[in-house]
């Protein structure tokens, strides 16, 4: 046996033995020994929490009833939060805490190891004041740090913070990794905005800060606020069933049973409207809101309405017809009257794929070693699920007329702040918006996914604290 042959048995040895003693020594003590929370009320949540997750659902059931906070409830109930919880569990096994990397009264940050490889960050939100229920969990994939590599701990100030954001677009546009605009603001001043990349490849037109980008499914946040002002003015309930504003559903079953306010949760059971049915479509022919129905709505439902949380698409088409119903506007055109006009962001909404508009970026798609339009795979216009265009200046107006209360939201219950998202293949958009230390970030990108999230995410984890 060679040296080399032999180092790898030795290695696939130790990852056995370690896998092994870790199946044997069971979650507890797998991890109490590496990370000691604090003996605060939020520390020993946390730490319920993790003892709760690897323990299974009637635990996790318990947990959430015993430390969520009343006022988050009427968000997601127990069962909900039970159902993601399922599926987090599904996707990552057991979890092992590896360590804090921040911790207030209201606020922890954990990195954790999964079963299943992953590395993740939780981050718990709780009342800023006793009794400190816990308002949410966020949960999302950290990257291994590569050698040499930014450390994740946050920026002791401004200067240290934009430095590294710099240097981290400027080694992801030399690795062909990232084509668009970073903008970090805070308080609502933008501190860093630049350009990278080409909006145009063929015609050779670089990408701008205000060139228009498809933020893909960050859409769904302006449909859900649109329900809310339309609610405000008493114009729909979110009690209301689908069959009051759309008396001609496809599935009369649907339509009795989905409520305005499953839709908006995505507990409806409605499922997607890409699939089969949309390959199959010619692209050019989907431009109404009408023409996504016969790609989903004869379909039944994929659980009772409420019982659980899935990510619908086709449930925010639904909502965008009611919105149409609702306020005896076309979708479009009461989202640029009530929304975009009063944040002022002139630059966002939906554009024919076929309109000629310089000032907008096109998607790219990697076959190999080209770069190639996304364009075949768009729709011809998008949706009040996705696929409308903004600017990063756009959005962050955006965040600013919710903080005024221009638009519907409360910045109170927003806990840690806002995360949004939107990609496919040829486009990625991310917003995070950290309401504690006042920062926004918004990252725009005409290459697929994890292009703009993978910076905005780092670049969130530098936010100083």
């Amino acid at each position: 046996m060679d040296k080399k042959h032999a180092e790898g048995c030795i290695r696939i040895a130790a990852a056995l033995f370690f896998a092994a003693v870790f199946a044997l020594a069971g979650p507890e003590s797998a991890w109490k020994d590496q990370v000691s929370f604090p003996r605060t009320s939020a520390g020993l949540s946390v730490e319920a929490y993790f003892e709760a997750f690897n323990a299974g659902v009637p635990a996790m059931r318990e947990f959430f009833s015993t430390h969520t906070a009343k006022s988050a409830l009427p968000r997601a109930s127990v069962e909900i939060r039970v159902e993601r919880y399922r599926q987090m569990k599904e996707r990552l096994g057991v979890l092992r805490p590896q360590k804090i990397v921040a911790s207030r009264e209201d606020f922890i940050s954990v990195v954790a190891a999964a079963e299943k490889g992953q590395v993740v960050r939780l981050e718990f939100q709780f009342e800023p004041s006793a009794p400190y229920g816990l308002l949410g969990v966020r949960l999302e994939r950290q990257e291994p740090e590569a050698e040499g590599a930014p450390p994740a701990e946050p920026k002791k100030d401004e200067a240290g913070l934009l430095a590294a954001v710099s240097a981290l677009v400027d080694e992801a546009v030399q690795k062909e990794e990232f084509s668009g605009v970073v903008l970090v603001a805070k308080d609502g001043t933008p501190v860093f905005e630049r350009a990278y990349g080409l909006a145009d490849r063929e015609a050779g037109i670089p990408n701008r800060v205000d060139t228009r980008f498809n933020i893909g499914s960050i859409n769904k946040s302006f449909t859900g606020l649109a329900v809310l002002r339309l609610a405000a003015e008493n114009k729909l309930s979110l009690n209301d069933p689908v069959s009051l504003y759309l008396a001609d559903y496809p599935n009369p079953d649907v339509a009795a049973k989905v409520r305005v306010r499953h839709l908006l949760h995505m507990t409806s059971g409605l499922g997607d409207f890409f699939g089969e049915r949309y390959e199959a479509t010619p692209k050019e022919k989907i431009r109404r809101l009408e023409d996504y129905l016969p790609l989903f709505a004869d379909k039944p439902l994929e659980f009772e309405p409420g019982t659980r949380e899935k990510y619908s698409n086709a449930g925010y088409i639904v909502l965008g017809l009611i919105i149409q119903k609702a306020s005896g506007m076309d979708y479009a055109a009461f989202m640029e009257e009530r929304i975009f006009k009063p944040a002022g962001m002139a630059d966002t909404g939906w554009i024919d794929k076929d309109a000629p508009l310089p000032e907008r970026a096109v998607g790219y798609v990697r076959e190999g070693a080209v770069l190639k339009p996304n364009t075949d795979t768009l729709p011809g216009r998008g949706s009040s699920a996705g696929g409308g265009y903004s600017t990063a200046r756009d959005l962050l107006n955006y965040t600013t007329a919710i903080a005024t209360g221009i638009l519907p939201g409360d910045v109170e219950k927003m806990g840690q702040g806002l995360a949004l998202a939107g990609g496919a293949p040829g486009l990625n958009a991310a917003l995070e918006w950290d309401t504690r230390s006042g920062y926004v970030i918004i990252v725009l990108s005409n290459f697929g996914p994890p292009s703009a999230e993978k910076i905005a995410r780092q670049i969130r984890a530098w936010l100083p604290r």
